[in-house]
């Protein structure tokens, strides 16, 4: 088993405050705090704004944990590529932290199958499925 390296976040990812907690393999558990700066601003005549977490952070915190989940069982000489991803969301978050718990559902030699449940403090806020290739580093 390869334990990617924490530090290796992409800098998207670091920006956005994202951490990774565990990594074993096949699996990662990730997260990050939900920040103003991180939210979109609905506003509708007659209604309060409402500042919501942007579906993309969502996105990004899954990716990024599936992507170390598939790391984590790959050699040396292979990396993880994001081919598609999918995700269906439950539930607005407007405040406090995001979980992400990843796991591999599938992986032959050259493409990998994931999924992802994303906690807003305990509740069920989206899951996400992703395809992914898996690359010799000298090809990517």
């Amino acid at each position: 088993m390869r334990t990617p390296q924490i530090e290796h976040l992409a800098p998207f990812a670091r920006l956005l405050g994202l951490k990774i907690s565990r990594v074993e393999e096949g699996y990662c558990l990730g997260g990050m705090d939900v920040i103003d700066e991180l939210k979109n601003i609905h506003e509708a005549p007659g209604r309060e704004v409402a500042k919501i977490l942007h579906g993309g952070v969502v996105s990004t915190l899954a990716d990024t944990c599936m992507a170390f989940a598939l790391a984590s069982s790959l050699d040396e000489t292979e990396l993880p590529r994001t081919l598609e991803i999918k995700v269906n969301y439950f539930g607005a978050v407007i405040s406090g932290a995001l979980a992400c718990e990843s796991k591999i559902v599938h992986k032959g030699r050259t493409f990998a199958a994931l999924e992802s449940e994303i906690t807003n403090d305990g509740r069920l806020v989206a899951k996400a499925s992703a395809t992914y290739g898996i690359v010799r580093a000298k090809d990517s």
